[in-house]
């Protein structure tokens, strides 16, 4: 990027190694940040240093959060006996946007990848088998992604449970609402198969 000043040039590359973003999207974000007024530029920029400085793990579920424990372990009104694991804390909120899980969360922060050398101690799994010693929990619904880790990480998860007397569950996984069954995969329409329900 020898045609770019280089405070320019810093900020296409800095803004290129988030997620997503490729070298010209980098380019229309910098451009875009240069056109702001100053106001609006170091608002942007202290927003991003103030999430970075003030956003930890929850103690007790590991989701993102400015409080310890996060608003949802310390509500109250959520059903203390149900505890959703999920792979990141995205999930969560993609979760809580359905208005209609009302229990607890864990956050493993990945999920079992022994192809990149991820075990079953490279993520929160410690902590949730301490959270079912310390806690009357009823059940334990396995939402990690549907593709092999998450599979593998399901599993695992519930081979480890399931002795212990306590209820596991997992998402169903299959067709999306608005999809057509001939751009299904065999994988996906063997998961809407097996996790049909009587109407």
């Amino acid at each position: 990027m020898k045609y770019y000043a280089k405070p320019l040039s810093k900020l296409i590359t800095e803004l290129s190694r988030l997620p997503g973003i490729g070298g010209k999207t980098a380019q229309r974000l910098a451009f875009h940040i240069l056109s702001m007024d100053e106001k609006e530029a170091r608002s942007l920029a202290e927003a991003i240093v103030d999430a970075k400085t003030n956003m930890k793990y929850c103690s007790v579920c590991g989701n993102l959060t400015d409080t310890d424990p996060c608003a949802i372990c310390s509500n109250p009104a959520r059903s203390r006996n149900v505890i959703c694991v999920v792979e990141t804390p995205k999930d969560v909120v993609a979760m809580e946007r359905i208005k209609e899980f009302t229990g607890l969360y864990h956050v493993l922060h990945g999920a079992i990848s022994p192809m990149e050398g991820i075990g079953p101690e490279d993520i929160n799994l410690k902590q949730l088998i301490v959270r079912l010693q310390q806690e009357e929990v009823d059940e334990i619904i396995l939402a990690t992604n549907p593709n092999i880790e998450g599979e593998a990480t399901a599993m695992y998860i519930a081979r480890l449970i399931k002795p212990s007397g306590i209820k596991v569950s997992r998402i169903a996984h299959g067709i999306p609402v608005g999809g057509d069954l001939e751009y299904a995969d065999e994988v996906t329409l063997l998961k809407a198969v097996e996790g049909r329900r009587e109407l």
